[in-house]
């Protein structure tokens, strides 16, 4: 019988469900009363074998159906015209549908062909029904007749299911029930115990009441079965008979004890099965003796840390944990049922609360060394070395380290807690773009052995932005990293804010219901609820690879800091807190209440970590950090310098020979494997060409060449933006899409037999700056044998990922400790496309330069010709920032980023009007290993580029022959060199007498080269010309840096400051209107190259307001 319910109930689950409604309530209002279940049987039996007759089923449930048939003869002829009609109206309408609308329904449900009727048999029976149909055929109709059929069906069905021995229940019972136990699982949660402090005050949703169904207190004690041919858990058919009270009080027990359970929402049957077969146990499991014993020294190391803090250091700012102290135990409880689920590295990030508690007990961060940061100063190395970096270093509630922990059973796992600043939310991305590195260079295809988990606050969560994003990239296929473990400290209050005046949703975990992640509500007074969901997590996550979240519904016991008074806001809250115990001693009483542990056990756990915390106190003045404890500087980047270690120039040029190889390979579109658009087919084309030319090599086709050479040598390359596969601006195309099929083809990927198509990635990514640039960033600290690239739709989107320049990039290695070689391409230039489309403000970034504008550093003349000269000047600097002007340099800014052995961040101001400039070409004889120029030895990126005119060649030694006849040295960055040049030789200017100058590197500051050009030119004024109002671009940088360099050349800038040929000052970055744009761009390069006119721009009458009434069209 449960054979052919399957069968039907796959074929048609909505029309059973409505048979069973519509038959039981036609038959209660026909006799005024519920049916009896004899009455049931006897309406269903005779439709359900002819079903099963028609579907060629044979078997014992035929002969059960008869006999149910038989036992309800006794009822009335309504009864038996209705099966009949049932059965009729089945068997035609069955036919008619299938024969018009052609559904094979006779054969397409089922699963072992043993089971269909023979041809015969078949034939011989539709013949039958045809001789009995009507002339007109309806195919409305005939469905309504087979729906009615199926009802029929359906009653049956659930007449099946509760025939049970000594239970008497209707269907519609059976219907109240099922709608009950379903009503636990969706809403169960918002009548769980999950406030400690008891503040919430939510009524329970109706639907959990057993009397919102008709159900009575006489009805509690009836026993009733509940099942469900397709269900687990508590819908289960294999469940044993319960009473309704029992049946309450189990789900009660189950969805609103101390635990909160959020998964219906998940629209996968089979995930949401997966927890009820977890969590709808009828005994649920109970910890042991020997677990409990364990849960509680997690538990005593974790509220006595933080009562040892507050004894000795009580007006000091630590941000502690008290009031959400099992988070300790439930994370390393996570951390070691992980191990056994084969987790080898877990990369955590979190925010400043509790955080000195998991570096102390999760990490387990020496605690001489957490007490010795308390002191305000550097902690002291055991060796005193003049090449040790201290940086600027961080408050110590920002701080990260990493070590290798034991987990209960004995395994190691590598926990990397990662620095983060102030900022809430911003490290996410970062710590999912580092576990998504660890899992590629581990070949953790399954990433299953690399974790990320995370830590929240409640009000962050559900108001930072970055959150979405972060979320958002869990299921991407270039970002994934198979799942993270949220963990929410909900202290249900954000530094003053009230949840109801913080969030729209009912929980601070709302959003997490959009990547449909389960979420577990546990009051965070329960240690063993907060241990038990951090269990079922971790195994969520290594059986489906998706994120799920833990929400610890805790308190705060201070205010926002140790220092705040949190009654000031928060008076009835905190009135409640000054009284509460805390889950320690919550936890003691209750293992005394049970019998447990004794209070001797408890006493000896307490005196082992109080003695502990003592002796680290004791040790903590005289700690030192070991001499070989260079924890930033460890595994993979071992052998890279500090910014105090003196790194050597390497050049970056390659051989012609394996440059032509890799060219000839990077430009070939196997015609077997795609069928590009003509377009691409050209484009790849012109670069073949160029290579083998030697002539003519563009930007896109420098770029691929860079890649072509790193990848060729062992490196791994990703890049990752928006729209960067093909360019926002129709530049790349490094992925070719199959003009017929739609299947892709990446050159880069077949550069040599036997590349692993993994070694180089380039995706588009989702339409986010902040959470992808954090990831990318993430991505790049794990290890320096990579070129990690970020690219910007437009530069000016840059700034919606502001904090990870401001707190990570420019400042990361001098606060934590941690280099980074991440490149940012951000498209830059004056084009007329708008204040939105222009600028990617170079401004912002020169601003957060560190190197000195008014001290020139040290240079060794005798290195110069090997680009040793300067020391350590790039070494020593926060990041370098650069415009360049050629695609030969962009190769070679690239290649140095990874042909070095240190590591600094790069931001490229990369062009967009010069990738297709006829005169922004490089010839193939630059990018070689063989340098052009006489003296230099080796081929390396050009810091500054100098003039094409006057006397040539240029030599590049650092006292050149001088050139007294020019009159003018125009410096510039970027692409306003090509408008200079361009009209200086429309005006015949081209003769020595104005040199234009290109400055490649904006920071750290050229100043070896800058003064070496005022060497050549010692009669010329100098002047900075820029497309930038005055205000924005390099202008404000390089004036105090060119001062300087001038007053070291025994010259002086007139009135003190650098003449200027530029735009004025301004708001907004660019104008919108196509010809003002013309004319300032001809006013500022005519400014910069008339020798007549004062260079030093004065301020112009504004000029009136006009209306355009045909708005300009920008195209992207």
């Amino acid at each position: 019988m449960l054979c052919v319910i399957g069968e039907l109930a796959r074929r048609s689950r909505s029309l059973l469900l409505r048979g069973v409604i519509v038959n039981v309530e036609r038959t209660c209002s026909t006799r005024g009363k519920e049916p009896s279940i004899a009455e049931q049987e006897s309406h269903a039996a005779r439709p359900m074998q002819h079903a099963m007759q028609h579907e060629g089923v044979s078997g014992p449930a035929a002969p059960a159906a008869t006999a149910a048939t038989t036992s309800g003869s006794s009822s009335s002829s309504n009864s038996g015209s209705m099966t009949k009609s049932a059965s009729k109206a089945f068997s035609l309408a069955d036919v008619m549908v299938e024969q018009h609308v052609h559904l094979s329904t006779s054969t397409s449900a089922r699963d072992d062909p043993e089971d269909a009727p023979s041809s015969s048999s078949s034939s011989g029976g539709t013949a039958s029904m045809y001789e009995e149909m009507p002339f007109s055929f309806s195919l409305a109709d005939a469905m309504l007749q087979r729906e009615a059929a199926f009802a029929a069906l359906a009653d049956a069905t659930a007449a099946s299911m509760i025939r049970r021995p000594g239970v008497t229940q209707s269907i519609k019972e059976s219907m109240k029930l099922n709608k009950l136990v379903r009503a636990y699982q969706i809403a169960g949660h918002y009548a769980a115990d999950l406030d400690p402090l008891g503040l919430q005050q939510r009524p329970p949703p109706p639907k959990l009441d057993p009397r919102y169904y008709g159900f009575t207190e006489e009805d509690m004690d009836r026993e009733f079965f509940v099942g469900t041919w397709s269900e687990k858990g508590f819908l289960a058919e294999t469940n044993p008979i319960l009473t309704l009270r029992s049946l309450h009080a189990t789900l009660r027990a189950t969805y609103c004890g101390r635990t909160g359970y959020e998964y219906m929402h998940i629209p996968d049957p089979l995930k949401r099965t997966w927890i009820q077969q977890r969590i709808e146990l009828l005994e649920p499991p109970r910890f042991t003796q020997q677990e409990k014993l364990l849960i509680l020294n997690r538990l005593c190391w974790s509220e006595m840390f933080e009562t040892f803090l507050s004894a000795k250091f009580p007006a000091t700012k630590r941000f502690g944990l008290e009031g959400g102290e099992t988070l300790i135990p439930g994370m390393i409880h996570l951390i070691d049922v992980a191990a056994e689920l084969g987790v080898e590295a877990v990369v955590m990030g979190m925010p400043h609360r509790g955080r000195l508690n998991v570096l102390a007990n999760v990490v387990r961060k020496p605690l001489p060394q957490i007490f010795c940061e308390f002191s305000g100063r550097p902690v002291p190395s055991a060796v005193e070395d003049d090449e040790q970096f201290i940086g600027s270093g961080d408050v110590k509630y920002h701080l990260g380290t990493s070590c290798q922990r034991p987990t209960a059973s004995g395994r190691m796992v590598h926990i990397s807690l990662m620095a983060n600043p102030s900022h809430l939310e911003a490290i996410n991305p970062v710590v999912l773009g580092k576990t998504r590195a660890k899992q590629h260079f581990a070949d953790d295809h399954s990433r299953t052995r690399t974790l990320s988990v995370l830590l929240h606050g409640d009000g962050a969560f559900s108001g930072e932005g970055v959150v979405y994003e972060t979320l958002d990239m869990s299921g991407l296929k270039n970002y994934t990293v198979g799942g993270t473990v949220h963990f929410v400290l909900n202290n249900q209050v954000a530094f003053t804010t009230d949840p109801r005046e913080e969030r729209s949703s009912p929980y601070c975990t709302d959003v997490a219901k959009s990547m449909n992640a389960p979420i577990f509500h546990v009051n965070g007074d329960d240690v063993e609820a907060v241990t038990r969901a951090c269990g079922l997590a971790i195994e969520w996550r290594q059986t489906f690879g998706t994120d799920v979240v833990i929400d610890v519904v805790c308190y705060r016991k201070y205010g926002h800091n140790e220092t705040d008074e949190p009654s000031f806001t928060q008076p009835l809250m905190y009135k409640k807190i000054r009284g509460h115990p805390n889950p320690h001693q919550m936890y003691m009483a209750q293992l005394l209440a049970e019998g447990s542990v004794s209070q001797v056990q408890i006493d000896a756990v307490t005196d082992r970590v109080r003695d502990a915390l003592e002796q680290a106190w004791a040790h903590a003045t005289s700690y030192r950090l070991p001499a070989d404890d260079l924890d930033w500087l460890s595994n993979n980047w071992q052998g890279f310098n500090t910014p105090v270690q003196h790194s050597p120039v390497r050049n970056t040029g390659v051989p012609l020979e394996a440059l032509k190889a890799l060219g000839d390979a990077m430009t070939l579109l196997p015609r077997d494997k795609v069928t590009p658009h003509k377009a691409i087919t050209q484009m790849y084309a012109m670069r073949r060409n160029a290579i083998a030319t030697g002539e003519g090599i563009d930007w896109a086709t420098a770029e691929a060449l860079a890649f072509a050479t790193l990848l060729s040598e062992g490196n791994h390359v990703r890049l990752s933006g928006q729209d960067v596969e093909r360019g926002t601006f129709n530049h790349r195309h490094s992925v070719v899409h199959d003009q017929l099929t739609g299947k892709r083809y990446t050159p880069l990927d077949h550069l040599y037999p036997g590349q692993d198509p993994r070694q180089f990635t380039v995706c588009n990514s989702s339409l986010s700056e902040f959470g992808v640039l954090g990831f990318e960033l993430g991505y790049s600290l794990e290890n320096p044998d990579s070129l990690v690239l970020w690219e910007a739709q437009f530069g000016d989107f840059a700034n919606c990922g502001q904090v990870i320049f401001d707190q990570f990039l420019s400042s990361g290695e001098s606060k934590w400790l941690r280099q980074t070689g991440l490149v940012a391409l951000l498209p830059h230039g004056y084009d007329g496309q708008g204040p939105e489309h222009s600028s990617a403000r170079i401004e912002r970034f020169l601003q957060m330069c560190d190197d000195d504008p008014y001290n020139i550093p040290e240079v060794n003349e005798a290195d110069w010709f090997h680009g040793r000269h300067l020391g350590s000047q790039i070494q020593s600097g926060n990041w370098q920032i650069v415009n360049c002007t050629t695609p030969a340099n962009y190769f070679h800014v690239l290649r140095r980023q990874v042909h070095r052995q240190f590591r600094k961040p790069l931001i490229v101001f990369s062009p967009k009007n010069l990738l297709r400039h006829a005169k922004c070409r490089s010839r193939l004889a630059d990018f070689a290993d063989v340098p052009l120029d006489e003296g230099i030895v080796g081929a390396r990126f050009k810091r500054l580029i100098t003039d094409d005119t006057g006397v040539t060649p240029k030599l590049r030694a650092p006292h050149p022959p001088t050139e007294p006849d020019c009159q003018r040295l125009i410096l510039c960055t970027g692409k306003v060199f090509y408008n200079l040049h361009a009209r200086r030789a429309a005006a015949r200017l081209d003769n020595g007498r104005i040199a234009v100058v290109r400055l490649e590197q904006l920071a750290p500051f050229p100043h070896d080269l800058v003064c070496r050009e005022l060497r050549r030119y010692p009669n010329a004024d100098v002047v900075w010309c820029q497309e930038e109002p005055m205000n924005m671009g390099a202008y404000h940088h390089v004036q105090p840096r060119l001062v300087t360099c001038l007053e070291h050349e025994g010259r002086s800038a007139p009135g003190g400051h650098i003449p200027y040929a530029g735009r004025e000052p301004s708001a907004a970055s660019a104008t919108g209107f196509a010809e003002v744009y013309k004319e300032e761009q001809n006013d500022l390069i005519a400014s910069a190259l008339n020798l007549g006119d004062s260079l030093l721009r004065r301020a112009k009458p504004r000029r009136r307001a006009t209306i355009w009434h045909q708005p300009l069209v920008y195209e992207y």
